[in-house]
């Protein structure tokens, strides 16, 4: 097998493989700066490990190549290594939590242990020196561990136990590599000391005292982590007032043959004033690794051996070791070096100039700090080369360059870095010390890069130096969350938390162009999710637009603008209900333009960019969560300039689209990028490469495209209506589908007079006048508004082309009509409930419930109001009742009887559940 003839360093020998997905990860930037930094290989290899968000990156640093272990859903929470660093495994928290055993030869998952924790995940993993067991502690209020011979193929593990929650959050684990049947865990104020047998089903388990400040007359501080001595009976613990808590079995033979786990702590030793984070046993030394970036090595009596130590160092994350070098050839006890033993970590070299010896580590380590910056310290020489430094706060804004292979990255932390991802190198970098950087955007001719910050301040920068081109703006009195340029360069515009549009334009001053303030506008009321600059379609003008939460499509007239006064010329409400989420311009695939947006209810529509009427509404991705962001992929030359693509990103998915959109799902791919959410979307010049950011996570994902893969999923898929019948409930030989057949020719009927005796013409089409009936029939009750938008998709489809009105729709159109304008996800009851949290009020009971009187005024009032006859008339056909007359037909009603009617029907206070179940009579 694969894994049977893996060596070191074979992923990086392979020829790489063209992926079969439409998206595959190429690279990462950043990497999780909170779980431990690994070295797999050290020399002329120098490999590392370590997490970034949900995948773990395997990176050659000397051959600049990365390889990806993939298969978590979630971001991974923690890992650990084998001695040989041959085994990896890797667990989560969060839904469908995995536990993941990697071969890092091979890149092979050769074990994946699912519903380990089902609730709460993985919050610590160790796996023993003898590699058979791995030890897990789960994240929730009441922690469990296991202990699992992952080498079995069994689901369960081979014992466990809960903790109880005064022991604390336990977030550290580790076997001792004497016993693989002892392990310790230890939380900020509790070390717990285990011991297990095979075949039994619970641990013994031992709580160590927990340690005051009386206990030892001195202050203890919080536990960081626990390792077991090399050759006593006794374990550590590293504290953060700098001093090694000792535990040792105490007691006589008798009781420690009945009770094994009488621990004790039998002395503090203060070690340091500074605050120890890492302690590693490393052969026959001890190591400590300390706030100030200091690593101190001490014998087995904890006396002080030597130090490794820079000033550029924070605070230490992990420690990593290289494996044990070979003893040099020809090494003879003459030589001025000496080794001590080939179990002895370090070397006694001589120094003629200070007639003394010293002790060098033999072997090279790996440095992770708290600051995301990672190390290679070689020993012979002391030398601390930085391998990584990356952000330490959230990655919120990336950009790429119109032009070039250039990626500009943005972060909180006030880092600016711009990477080259085909040399995969960083270029140049800058530091804002004064906030943190929220956006960021090229502009079109690649001259210019403007920055957008938490404080409010707008950089405009070199776009190759990162030097400011001018002095900063301060205009907006919040965070900058969205920046762009016009298509000329001439104008740059600015969205902020605060609601407002702010623009800025370049003029000649003394001879030089320059930027300046030109005017900004509060024209939302809610957060605005786009900004957009377009081209006037008579004109070579730019056009400026922004969308908000608060439905509002906000144009502005920039040539009618002055100083300080930003001038609108259109405001066009463009959702009744749904939310918009995202803006951009529709490639010009017919003689029509349109603007596109996505909400959150999973709907794409489009409008026209001149009137901003409604033209067409299609489903969405339907990937878990609504488009947050969308571009259009940038086509390249070679490409057929009919085929065009549109990315998105939705909370945690990174997706391709392909255009037209018509609402056939096989035309949409999307994976999960960044599970903790996805802040930014940028696409290379040429649309190979599509990026994504993080934001908490720190890193950044290059995805190669593949647009043959998405193009070879929608043939998969079927043609014409083969992929909406698959979404209509039981396909096409379904109930659902003859009952839609059934209304469809019952509507002809009803088109062309029930009761005529006259011959009847058989068509394939009904009027545009029966859609509103047939579309209620079938479950999908829309508002008045959503009709008229249905009916005018269908009339106007071909106006533009024709220049005549559509009046009648076929069965295939009308399928296709439906699935498009229904609710994704069809009728919620959340929903009814949610409007009864806002407009009810709480009774005696507890529930939230609307007055009759209320209720009924609601319905005549607000929104979409009813008149009195419409009222009754509904209520009336919803009860089963007849108001004033049983035998009255429903439009003969007289709405005289209302009063009765809803006296008696609907009681005096009506619930969510109420409504839904006995007024309208749809199952909870």
């Amino acid at each position: 097998s694969l894994v049977w003839a893996a060596t070191p360093g074979m992923l990086f020998q392979e020829d790489k493989q063209t992926s079969l997905h439409p998206l595959s990860l190429s690279w990462v930037l950043g990497y999780n700066s909170s779980l431990a930094v690994h070295s797999l290989m050290d020399g002329e290899d120098q490999v590392l490990l370590y997490v970034s968000s949900h995948t773990v990156v395997i990176h050659d640093v000397l051959g600049n190549r990365q390889h990806h272990l993939q298969g978590h859903t979630n971001v991974i929470s923690c890992l650990c290594v084998s001695e040989d660093r041959r085994w990896v495994a890797t667990a989560d928290r969060g839904p469908d939590a995995l536990i993941i055993v990697w071969d890092s030869f091979s890149g092979v998952p050769v074990r994946t242990i699912f519903e380990s924790h089902p609730e709460d995940g993985v919050s610590a993993i160790a796996i023993s020196r003898d590699v058979k067991y791995l030890v897990t502690i789960s994240g929730g209020p009441v922690q469990r561990v296991c202990v699992w011979q992952w080498t079995l193929p069994t689901e369960k593990p081979v014992c466990s136990t809960e903790l109880r929650p005064e022991f604390g959050y336990q977030d550290y684990v580790i076997f001792n590599p004497q016993n693989p049947y002892e392990f310790v865990s230890n939380s900020k104020t509790q070390v717990i000391f285990y011991l297990w047998v095979r075949g039994k089903s619970q641990h013994s388990e031992h709580t160590a005292w927990p340690l005051s400040l009386q206990t030892f007359r001195s202050v203890v501080g919080h536990f960081s982590q626990s390792a077991f001595h090399f050759n006593t009976s006794q374990a550590l613990t590293g504290t953060s007032a700098g001093k090694l808590v000792v535990w040792d079995v105490v007691g006589t033979p008798k009781e420690l043959q009945a009770k094994p786990h009488s621990v004790r702590a039998t002395k503090v030793v203060p070690m340091q004033k500074d605050s120890i984070t890492v302690l590693q046993v490393l052969e026959s030394c001890i190591v400590t690794g300390d706030v100030k970036g200091q690593v101190k090595f001490y014998n087995g009596q904890l006396q002080f051996l030597t130090c490794y130590s820079h000033s550029t160092v924070g605070p230490i994350r992990s420690i990593s070791f290289s494996k044990t070098p070979p003893d040099p050839p020809g090494a003879s006890p003459d030589c001025s070096t000496s080794y001590i033993s080939s179990s002895q970590p370090f070397v006694t070299s001589w120094s003629d100039s200070s007639n003394s010896a010293s002790l060098t580590l033999n072997r090279n380590f790996i440095l992770s700090t708290s600051d995301a910056t990672v190390l290679h310290v070689a020993t012979d020489r002391t030398n601390f080369e930085k391998v990584m430094v990356e952000a330490k706060k959230a990655v919120s804004a990336i950009a790429c360059h119109p032009r070039q292979a250039l990626l500009a990255v943005g972060s909180r932390c006030g880092l600016l870095k711009v990477w080259d991802y085909l040399r995969t190198t960083y270029l140049v970098s800058r530091v804002f010390t004064q906030a943190g950087i929220q956006c960021l955007s090229y502009d079109p001719a690649g001259y210019f890069l403007a920055a957008g910050f938490t404080d409010g301040s707008v950089y405009i920068l070199d776009a190759i130096s990162l030097q400011s081109s001018c002095k900063e703006f301060k205009f907006s009195h919040g965070p900058v969350t969205h920046v762009g340029f016009s298509h000329d360069s001439e104008y740059l515009a600015t969205a902020d938390e605060k609601y407002s549009v702010i623009v800025y334009k370049r003029v000649l001053r003394n001879g030089s162009r320059c930027w300046e303030h030109l005017a900004g506008l509060r024209s939302h009321y809610k957060p605005i999710r786009s900004i957009l600059f377009g081209i006037q379609l008579d004109s070579n003008e730019p056009r400026l637009l922004s969308l908000g939460e608060d439905r509002q499509l906000v144009e502005y007239d920039l040539n009618s603008s002055s100083k300080d006064h930003l001038v609108v010329l259109h405001r066009n409400r463009v959702e009744q209900v749904a939310v918009p989420l995202c803006l951009a311009w529709y490639p010009q695939l017919s003689t029509e333009s349109f603007i596109l947006t996505a909400n959150n209810c999973y709907k794409m529509k489009l409008y026209n960019t001149t009137t901003k009427m409604c033209r067409k509404t299609l489903l969405g991705p339907t990937y878990g969560s609504p488009l947050e962001k969308i571009q259009i992929l940038p086509t390249a030359k070679t490409t057929d300039p009919q085929k065009h693509y549109l990315v998105y990103i939705t909370k945690d998915k990174v997706g391709l689209q392909i255009l037209p959109i018509d609402g056939n799902p096989h035309k949409s791919s999307a994976f999960i990028c960044h599970p903790d959410g996805v802040s930014d979307l940028a696409s290379s010049y040429d649309g190979r490469y599509v990026f994504t950011a993080g934001g908490d996570d720190c890193t950044v994902m290059k995805w190669e495209v593949n647009l043959d893969a998405l193009d070879a999923a929608v043939s998969l898929g079927g043609e014409d209506l083969i992929p909406f019948y698959n979404l209509l409930d039981g396909g096409r030989e379904g109930e659902f589908f003859r009952e839609l057949e059934d209304y469809f020719y019952y509507a002809q009927l009803r088109s062309s007079g029930i009761d005529t005796l006259e011959t009847r013409q058989v068509s394939t089409s009904i009027p545009l006048e029966e859609v509103p009936s047939v579309m209620r029939a079938m479950g999908f009750y829309p508002s008045e508004e959503k009709i008229e938008e249905m009916i005018n998709e269908v009339k106007f489809s071909k106006y533009v082309d024709t220049g005549e009105q559509v009046t009648k729709i076929n069965l295939g159109d009308f399928i296709k009509l439906y699935i498009n304008h229904r609710p994704a996800f069809g009728l919620s009851m959340k929903e009814i409930q949610r409007a009864f949290q806002v407009l009810g009020y709480d009774n005696e009971n507890g529930d939230k419930v609307i007055d009759r009187a209320d209720f009924l005024s609601l319905l005549q009032c607000r929104g979409e109001h009813m008149t009195e006859a419409e009222l009754v008339q509904c209520l009336a056909t919803l009860l089963g009742r007849r108001p004033a007359g049983g035998g009255a037909a429903p439009d003969t009603c007289d709405p005289s009887g209302a009063a009765a009617l809803t006296e008696e029907e609907i009681p005096a206070e009506v619930t969510a559940e109420i409504f839904t179940a006995d007024i309208l009579g749809l199952p909870i």
